[in-house]
This record gives C-alpha cells, structure tokens and sequence, in this order.
C-alpha cells in the first residue's frame, strides 16, 4: 500500500467529495478490503488500540457482485475462528453511499459452519451505509459510517473473494 493518508487529508477528501461526489461505481469497490485505521466520530486522532484490534481481527470488507448486483460480507478471524456477515449492498446516489443489509450470520472452525443465522431486515431508514470519501488506485479505500466514524481499509493483493460471498438469503 503506498503512503496512508492522515485524517487532515481524509477530511479534505471527505469535504470534496461531499461538494463533488467520488464518481466511484461497483467495480471500483471489487475485492477484499482489510481495514486498517478507525476514527472514532468528531475526531481527528485514530483510535489505536481499535485499529491494533481489528488488524489482529484480520477484519475485513469483502466486496464482490453477481448478476443481481453487490455481494457483502464483513468477516473478523480469531485464529482458525470465523465471524461472518453476509448480505447485498447497492450505491446511491451521487456521492454516492454505499447502502448495505447483512441477511446471514456464519460462525465457523476451521472451515467447519457451527452456525448459520438469518438476520432481520432494518427499516429502510436505518439501514447501514458507508459514504464513500476516496478509492485510491494506489490500494486503499475511506468512508464514513452511519455511525459518524472514519475508515481506512487497505485492497489485499491476490486475494480470491468468490468461494466466500456465496448467494445469500434474500
């Protein structure tokens, strides 16, 4: 990854993409994003022990498609330990956000499904999203949460997404 930006950068990049939008589409946001900074809302100093915890986490935002549009799934590992979200995300508008609903839960061990949950739908005004800052294409990834905090995620190289987003229960 080439040089992350700090948070004075990201809120000038947030700010103009909030006048501008990103001009970010779908394919832009293909791959496995590890999430590599926090900030917590209102702040300009990264939250460290978060980020130290979600690297150790191996989270990640997995961002593929099919036919009927975005595949989602937000991942964190705990050795051979697996907790996954599944679900669909689209963009909207001009920014845009990208809107998502995680429909499935998995727990696993070492590739073996303990669990598999469907999850209930949020009312459409409470839906989670993501407002897009910048796609770097030097490999890295900011947006805002519903919440108000600011992430960071890095694009994994050679990462082979497809076996994991599997169809999800709609």
């Amino acid at each position: 990854m080439a040089l992350r930006p700090d948070a004075d950068r990201l809120f000038v990049l947030e700010q103009k993409a909030r006048q501008s939008g990103t001009g970010l589409l779908a394919a832009d946001l293909q791959g496995c994003w590890r999430l590599e900074m926090v900030w917590p809302k209102g702040s300009r100093r990264a939250a460290a022990f978060s980020g130290w915890m979600l690297r150790g986490l191996a989270a990640r935002l997995e961002i593929g498609s099919d036919a009927e549009g975005l595949l989602l799934n937000n991942a964190v590992n705990l050795g051979t330990i697996e907790l996954r979200f599944r679900g669909r995300g689209w963009l909207q508008g001009s920014r845009p956000l990208l809107q998502f609903s995680f429909d499935q839960v998995h727990l696993s061990i070492a590739g073996f499904t303990l669990l598999r949950r469907s999850l209930p739908q949020p009312p459409p005004k409470r839906l989670p999203f993501f407002a897009l800052i910048h796609r770097d294409p030097s490999g890295w990834l900011a947006a805002r949460g519903r919440g108000g905090g600011l992430a960071l995620w890095c694009l994994a190289d050679g990462v082979a997404i497809a076996a994991n987003m599997g169809p999800t229960a709609s």
